[in-house]
């Protein structure tokens, strides 16, 4: 061997991967920094279970990114492995041929990325080319597999993820984007059609594609990375660290059903939220941020939740992912014992985080389509007799009380209007931010089109003022953000704002007395939530951007 530098993988100045633009915001790249804080995370576990073992040093452990696109995870892994095994195959050739055919697995998502990965890797697009630092691989693939795979179209749509026919139904020159790993019903059996009859993963490690770009259907794509981590954990493998969208923490289009599993799932044993994606994938517009956790087959316990944003300090807590009465996930470590406070305070239940119905404040929070009105409604300009004021995208306008048959009981009431979406900051989580857009009171004889949520009735103007007032306070904002995955606002994410009495213009200081917040709590609010002026007591300005 004449140089050890072809191996030292991790040594090139710029490292190449750093720089590569993301493919596009549903097939993002991993910056190596990120890759290798998650098998910092992986080797402390591996190595609690193991009495201080050193997973880099075990030449038995398998390895598998099932989506592996620009290659950084395997790189790393092979990175860190010839640095532990230095003493169990002193020969260099020897011992990464050892790592590359027995312990670095990926299936890469496009033929694109299968290029990219095998050059990270093998230092070659052919595994077994005479550039390739792998001199035991049999074929250009080596360990890192792609085929094409066609969608299986059933009435329009693909069975297993959904993509429309319309869009993804390409010839041969284009990518299908249908990923071998979720495009299975025995994801065992694929693996062993692979890799061997005899393969099992210890780690299973990654960053999935998130939805699918089917055809412009932008925000309101439907997600795919569940489908992923659903796949991986029928492998069975000891460890599993995924890196996906924070968004099924509460919401998410079709995510019910995961959100349940993940929550009870108490093999999860740790999970590192990211408030903002920019600071995981520097330029990557993702609202909601992102997280990544470590779940562990054989360790069953609470499961470690650490916040980050910015500079802030890390927030740390080791807790139950799933609290009693409540179906979410509270993102917050501080949120969550503020709103135990606020729940004990209105109920006197110490253990369950629900309210009675009868406190819930989005009992009065009407459904998206309040008057039955799609948003890109727009009524007449010029008033006749008889018509209703129509609060709707873009400004005011007016239709005829008759053409109304939806919410009619709200027609003749005061109420409170606030956007369905909060205001739009582009492609970044900012904070402290508003968490919902300024809401503003609607008069009898007003409606709004389904750019608004409608809030009451009231009885009287004073109650829908003391009920706006309630809105601008930032703990009660905060109690929206507990349960808010992203910028669409809907009547679910009021579940946890109790309900006050409408005889008085509600403040800060009067929620944080009657609730006992401690100075940290307050601080820690006003960190998060921005102070809201109701100077102008109308609609946002800006046109709101509707988020699923």
């Amino acid at each position: 061997m004449s140089t050890q530098a072809s191996f030292v993988l991790r040594s090139r100045n710029p490292d190449v991967l750093t720089c590569i633009a993301n493919l596009s915001n549903d097939e993002v790249f991993t910056p190596p920094e990120f890759a290798n804080q998650m098998l910092d995370k992986l080797a402390e576990a591996w190595a609690d279970k193991n009495g201080g073992a050193n997973i880099w040093a075990d030449k038995t452990t398998k390895f598998l990114d099932p989506f592996t696109k620009s290659g950084v995870f395997l790189r790393e892994i092979t990175s860190r492995l010839i640095q532990g095994l230095e003493k169990e195959f002193p020969d260099l050739q020897e011992r990464v041929d050892h790592i590359l055919t027995k312990q670095v697995f990926g299936i890469a998502i496009t033929y694109l990325t299968s290029l990219l990965a095998r050059r990270s890797v093998y230092c070659s697009k052919s595994a077994n080319s005479s550039h390739s630092v792998a001199k035991s691989l049999g074929n250009e693939k080596g360990n890192i597999w792609f085929e094409r795979v066609e969608h299986t179209w059933r009435n329009g749509k693909c069975s297993y993820c959904g993509a429309g026919q319309k869009a993804l139904d390409r010839g041969e020159g284009l990518e299908t984007h249908a990923y071998a790993f979720i495009h299975t019903d025995d994801v065992k059996g694929l693996v062993a059609e692979l890799f061997g009859d005899d393969m099992q993963f210890d780690v299973i490690i990654g960053n999935p594609p998130y939805q699918l770009d089917d055809g412009g259907y932008g925000k309101s794509a439907a997600p795919i990375y569940h489908l992923f981590v659903e796949q991986a954990k029928l492998l069975e493998p000891r460890y599993l660290s995924l890196v996906i969208p924070a968004r099924w923490f509460a919401g998410g289009k079709g995510l019910d059903e995961f959100r349940e599993s993940m929550l009870t799932d108490n093999r999860l044993r740790s999970i590192n939220d990211y408030l903002s994606a920019s600071d995981v994938f520097p330029g990557v517009g993702l609202k909601g941020g992102v997280c990544y956790f470590l779940w562990d087959r054989e360790n069953r316990g609470p499961c470690q939740v650490a916040t980050h944003f910015k500079d802030w300090p890390v927030s740390v807590s080791t807790r139950p992912l799933l609290e009693e009465g409540v179906d979410v996930f509270i993102r917050f470590n501080e949120g969550l014992a503020i709103l135990k406070k606020v729940v004990s305070i209105e109920t006197g239940e110490s253990q369950s985080l629900s309210l009675p119905a009868g406190k819930r404040f989005e009992r009065l929070v009407s459904s998206r389509k309040p008057f039955a009105l799609d948003t890109t409604f727009k009524g007449k300009a010029a008033k006749r007799a008889g018509d209703l004021l129509v609060h709707q995208n873009g400004g005011k306008g007016y239709t005829p009380r008759s053409s109304i048959t939806t919410g009619t009981e709200l027609i003749d009431s005061w109420k409170v209007y606030v956007g369905r979406a909060a205001p739009g900051t582009g492609n970044k989580d900012t904070y402290p931010h508003k968490i919902i857009s300024t809401p503003f009171v609607g008069e009898p004889g007003s409606i709004c089109s389904e750019t608004y949520l409608c809030i009451g009735p009231f009885k009287s103007k004073s109650q829908a003022e003391s009920a706006l007032s309630y809105l601008s306070c930032r703990l009660t904002r905060l109690l929206i953000l507990l349960h808010k995955p992203s910028q669409d606002t809907t009547r679910k994410v009021y579940g946890f704002v109790p309900t006050q009495q409408w005889t008085k213009q509600w403040t800060d200081q009067d929620l944080y007395e009657k609730y006992s917040l401690s100075p940290s709590e307050i601080a820690f609010i006003e960190t998060i939530v921005r102070p809201m002026d109701l100077t102008n007591n109308g609609p946002d300005e800006e046109v709101l951007d509707e988020d699923e």
